[in-house]
């Protein structure tokens, strides 16, 4: 390939990858590039920043945008802070993929539909979690309804963690993309660096081993990133916003924490190919998740 792209036949876009929380959009995001890019949990608003993964072909460039999931703002800044990566994803964008629920639509759809309905870009209805529908003849009056609600380019059932399906939307997109230059260059998967990467990782393997509020409360802040002899070393700060949740998230004996630090380790070798150490602690700020400082200390550029 010519580097930018210059074929005369290249083509290239930005395709923003909406929905509301916990609806696969970065499970989804991860199987179109082939290579863990967003951090995965069953909770809601794991994903809290709007993260690039980058598919480069012969002859195209596809940029999808994986983002925060849309929802009626509540009250905190953060969820705002959200609100407006994934809004800010729908500028500029060549095409949406919505993907909602297959098992129903809800209040945040429509608001999320709204949108998109705003943006006036092309958009493709995914329906994901096809296979959690235990009777499929639900699915087809669900198909009709929804089909109806909007111009879509298509609509498709699918499993984001199914490949033939994940093929069909890459397929859709490709025929979607227009001409364009190469975006970025060879290789580069995604816009993120590693210290952002190493920060989701430590906090998507919080969350896994956390249960009810705590999880929300949770951020990561990495302080050192050093390459040294063969490895990479790391400090990390694990921030909560209350004193009862130091203690829970450091475990008994320091346990728990100890453990997060190993998966999350153990995964960073395998996605870089390179031997981390991690060194990580807990810390209380009160109420961060409210506070515009401590928003900007933890990357969400929108404060």
């Amino acid at each position: 390939m010519v580097e930018g792209g210059v074929f005369p036949d290249y083509r290239s876009g930005m395709i923003a990858v909406v929905g509301r929380p916990n609806a696969g959009k970065s499970t989804l995001l991860n199987a179109l590039i082939g290579h863990k890019i967003s951090i995965v949990t069953a909770k809601p608003q794991t994903t809290r920043h709007a993260i690039l993964g980058i598919l480069t072909e012969d002859n195209l460039q596809a940029v999808f945008v994986d983002t925060p999931g849309l929802h009626e703002v509540s009250g905190k800044l953060i969820n705002k802070a959200m609100n407006k990566a994934a809004v800010a994803s729908l500028e500029g964008a060549d095409l949406i993929l919505f993907m909602v629920d297959a098992r129903g639509w809800s209040v945040n759809d429509d608001y999320i539909l709204q949108r998109v309905a705003e943006a006036k870009v092309p958009c493709i209805l995914l329906i994901n979690k096809i296979d959690y529908v235990k009777k499929k003849e639900q699915l087809f009056p669900y198909l009709q309804s929804v089909s109806q609600k909007h111009d879509f380019l298509e609509v498709i059932p699918m499993s984001a963690l199914k490949q033939p399906h994940v093929e069909r939307v890459k397929d859709l997109v490709r025929a979607q993309i227009p001409s364009g230059p190469q975006l970025f260059p060879d290789g580069m998967l995604t816009d993120r660096g590693v210290g952002f990467r190493v920060g989701e990782v430590l906090r998507e393997k919080l969350m896994l081993s956390l249960h009810d509020e705590v999880p929300y409360g949770l951020g990561v802040e990495i302080n050192v990133l050093e390459d040294s002899d063969d490895q990479l070393k790391v400090d990390a700060t694990v921030w909560v916003d209350r004193e009862s949740h130091k203690g829970i998230v450091v475990g008994k004996a320091g346990e728990r924490l100890k453990g997060v630090g190993r998966s999350a380790r153990l995964e960073l070798n395998n996605i870089f190919g390179r031997r981390f150490h991690l060194q990580t602690r807990v810390k209380v700020k009160s109420n961060w998740a409210d506070n515009a400082q401590a928003l900007r200390q933890l990357g969400y550029d929108e404060y």
